[in-house]
């Protein structure tokens, strides 16, 4: 669960990219000594003294009128709009010019905290061009580097204390349910479906739901809460600003929920996009359940049905241990075997299996098929357990996880799914050298 969203704003050319990169962590924007490369916003997740937080890099605002300004404008206050708390970077080599005051007085109109940092102070010789940044009237100004990583810490640290409290009482009690997929696929439809009566706007036009609004509901006396997102498409496709934040919505709510509904028209069929959908949920260890809409619609024999399955089954082989469920939600048709698959995958995702038995079943594995030798070597585990649940992980402490191939992992998937009952949930698996005593 994140604690907040801090948005980067700032001119072109003072090093936001840079600083973004660094406290992501990982190269995520591209950062070139030329303005004007980012241009749309950009996503990561951060974390700092044990909280995470989402980040958002936007393109440099500037007075002049250059090339897709009124994008980059449009975008950047969408951003400011999602974030709780707002840092804007400017560039102290350089010193304070007309564009950071131009953006300090839209940032004076905004209701949002902001935190001011002077990027490219390298060493202590620059710190005097700090005090000219007071002029801008946003408080007292960070001295920091972004490609050295000096004073990273301390902008964390200002930005995490003027974070909202964070609501320690959950709204609403149950298991969070949360549709996602591609648009028209009938997310909304079938969230009515399985609501029975209509909470979601329904249209035929693609992108009608701009936001994930939480719907609490009970189901034979259980509570629940299901949350309708908006479609998710492949970011190079996604030019309307307004779907941009949408994507941004659809995401926390898979990060927040308990249970995916990953939705695939069954008219229209399996198509490219489907994958990026249910990669992410697969790559946030939500359980899924994979619902095939739209079936009343599709013409169909006693194979189709299995020849359905049998194309999921190769188009998701990352997949194969989600269920798949048939409905229309336009006629109602086995909408009602959805929440007990739901509540299924969700007791799965939160068993923990004895230490003991566990370790009988990987010791049985081994016994009946060794891992293959490598170099004259062998990979074998010496003992294993369970550290966490949401996703099930386990950790195998082994004589050396170099030797441990891809296939033989996922062969020790396999066979802790065969021994236990895992469908619906991803399992970890982390491989540690064993320590000697």
């Amino acid at each position: 669960m994140h604690s907040g969203v801090i948005a980067i704003v700032g001119r072109p050319n003072v090093g936001k990219s840079t600083i973004f990169n660094r406290i992501a962590g990982s190269r995520v924007s591209i950062v070139e000594d030329f303005p004007g490369v980012t241009r749309d916003r950009i996503y990561t997740t951060g974390e700092w003294t044990g909280k995470k937080f989402q980040l958002i890099d936007t393109g440099g605002i500037q007075l002049a009128d250059q090339p897709y300004q009124e994008e980059i404008r449009a975008q950047v206050q969408i951003a400011m709009n999602e974030a709780d708390v707002i840092l804007f970077v400017v560039n102290g080599k350089m010193g304070m010019t007309d564009d950071d005051s131009y953006i300090a007085g839209i940032l004076q109109k905004q209701t949002k905290p902001v935190v001011l940092a002077v990027n490219m102070i390298d060493d202590s010789t620059r710190m005097m061009n700090i005090y000219e940044f007071y002029n801008l009237g946003l408080g007292d100004p960070i001295a920091v580097s972004g490609v050295h990583g000096i004073g990273i810490g301390d902008v964390l640290d200002e930005c995490l204390r003027l974070m909202p409290e964070e609501d320690k009482e959950d709204k609403h009690t149950g298991i969070h349910i949360a549709v996602i997929g591609e648009p028209n696929v009938g997310k909304s439809s079938l969230v009515n479906a399985i609501l029975k009566e209509k909470r979601s706007i329904v249209s035929n036009v693609q992108g009608t739901t701009r936001d994930a609004v939480d719907t609490p509901f009970v189901y034979e006396g259980k509570p629940y809460v299901i949350v309708d997102t908006a479609g998710i498409r492949k970011r190079g496709k996604v030019y309307e600003s307004v779907e941009k934040y949408s994507v941004l919505r659809a995401m926390t709510a898979i990060e927040r929920c308990d249970v995916a509904l990953f939705v695939i028209d069954g008219e229209a069929g399996i198509r490219e996009q489907d994958k990026h959908v249910a990669g992410y949920a697969c790559e946030a260890g939500k359980p899924i359940v994979i619902v095939v809409n739209k079936w009343d619609a599709v013409e169909k024999d006693d194979k189709t049905m299995n020849a359905f399955i049998e194309r999921i089954r190769i188009e998701f082989a990352y997949l194969s241990y989600a269920p798949i469920v048939f409905v229309s939600a336009l006629t109602h048709q086995r909408v009602d075997t959805i929440i007990p698959v739901v509540d299924q995958v969700y007791e799965n995702s939160c068993r923990r299996i004895a230490t003991n038995i566990l370790n009988e079943v990987i010791t049985d594995t081994q016994i009946t098929t060794p891992a293959p030798a490598r170099n004259g070597k062998r990979f074998r585990v010496y003992y294993g357990t369970q550290v966490s649940i949401q996703p099930p992980t386990f950790v195998l402490s082994c004589n050396d996880p170099r030797l441990m191939h891809f296939t033989y992992e996922r062969f020790l998937e396999n066979s802790l799914r065969q021994a236990f009952d895992f469908i619906g949930t991803p399992i970890r698996i982390v491989v540690r050298k064993k320590v000697s005593e």
